[in-house]
């Protein structure tokens, strides 16, 4: 959990707003697991560093959706909470079936749900 934190603080420097800072690293862990994704023969052994990566993420993203004083409406953090339980149950499963095409399902959650809080920014 402390690389994604860290992430999260490095970048919380740079970006602008809570919403970007959330948009950004979900893309950066999107474009990890795509790298992987696309150059599965010589990149697969990276994907426990990407999949805990984007499992850190998303921890943090559910604890904050979770909690009471989180700003959202509570049908939108239902969502996430449900994308959230999703995300970490499918990373597990990767761990017993490796396979670069199951890998899309996380990509394309990531930068749906990037896409969403910048246009909401």
């Amino acid at each position: 959990m402390h690389n994604a934190a860290q992430s999260y603080g490095k970048v919380a420097k740079t970006t602008a707003s809570p919403r970007e800072l959330e948009a950004s690293l979900l893309l950066r862990a999107a474009a990890q697991l795509q790298a992987i994704r696309e150059g599965w023969e010589t990149k697969s052994h990276e994907l426990d560093a990407a999949l805990t990566f984007n499992r850190k993420l998303w921890s943090i993203l559910l604890t904050s959706v979770t909690e009471e004083s989180n700003p959202l409406p509570v049908p939108i953090r239902q969502n996430v909470a449900n994308l959230g339980v999703f995300v970490l149950a499918h990373t597990m499963s990767l761990a017993t079936d490796r396979r670069a095409e199951r890998l899309g399902s996380l990509i394309n959650i990531n930068r749906e749900l990037a896409a969403g809080l910048l246009s909401r920014a």
